[in-house]
């Protein structure tokens, strides 16, 4: 048994299974979760980094789902959390089925803030761990035909700059906020865009690239890292766009019908 453990959310594929590959090599021991069975297929590919390795298949939507989450780590200290489960959805909001965007909801806002609450209060306590929260630069652009899924990261990244701000006093304790432009993920094609420009452009990030950016800024006690040079310029630039221009440029790449071949 290694002397730290690490949570990593969203670890079945994507940022979330390269943040728990760098996790496990860096010789932490990784309880990694995700809501697809797939999970269990993961958890042995971080074996062969030495560390003890445990996995849960949960909905982390739900209350329910976290506290499973929770329960599994066994009372165990939590030195360290990837909160980078999420949920994307394309189309129009008004086509929307009320389950599918209140599922958008509650996995990226309520279920990633419960999880914040339950793990962050005991490093504080003792001053001491680290998170890193998965937001994006999704959260500057007022999301045209992706409306739910921007808001929600809107409230991750200025949900974790007020946070932030609370626990100021606890100088052992970091929270990290990540974020990524478009990355080469399954995202697109579970929030039904394979039908858009973004969807199916292969300009994306590498998702390992981005767990990269993201876990050096968590060890070196960064308040946040937007992943990507480009990604850096556009949250410039959205700081001094008006709103309508920016929702009009981000209809253009995710509206049904945009990809090359729709």
């Amino acid at each position: 048994m290694a002397d730290t453990f690490a949570i990593i959310t969203g670890a079945s594929t994507g940022i979330g299974f390269e943040l728990a590959t760098l996790a496990a090599k860096d010789g932490y021991d990784i309880l990694v979760v995700a809501d697809e069975p797939l999970i269990e297929a993961a958890a042995t590919d971080f074996e062969q980094f030495g560390t003890q390795v445990q996995w849960v298949e949960a909905d982390l939507s739900t209350i329910e789902g976290v506290d499973q989450l929770l329960a599994a780590t066994g009372g165990r200290q939590v030195d360290l959390l990837c909160a980078n489960a999420g949920r994307g959805l394309g189309h129009a909001f008004l086509d929307q089925d009320l389950a599918d965007w209140r599922r958008v909801v509650d996995t990226n806002i309520v279920g990633t803030a419960y999880l914040l609450q339950k793990v962050l209060k005991p490093m504080v306590a003792r001053d001491a761990g680290k998170v890193l929260v998965t937001g994006s630069i999704a959260g500057f652009i007022p999301g045209a035909f992706q409306a739910v899924y921007n808001g929600t990261k809107a409230f991750v990244d200025s949900f974790t700059d007020a946070l932030r701000n609370e626990i100021k006093e606890s100088k052992g304790v970091t929270l990290t906020t990540l974020m990524p432009g478009p990355v080469e993920t399954e995202f697109f094609e579970r929030g039904g865009m394979m039908d858009t420009s973004v969807g199916t452009s292969d300009s994306k990030s590498d998702p390992a690239d981005v767990a990269k950016d993201g876990w050096d800024a968590l060890m070196a006690g960064k308040a946040s890292i937007v992943s990507g040079w480009k990604n850096k310029l556009q949250v410039a630039a959205a700081h001094v766009t008006p709103a309508s221009v920016l929702a009009e440029q981000h209809r253009k790449m995710a509206e049904p019908g945009t990809a090359p071949d729709a």
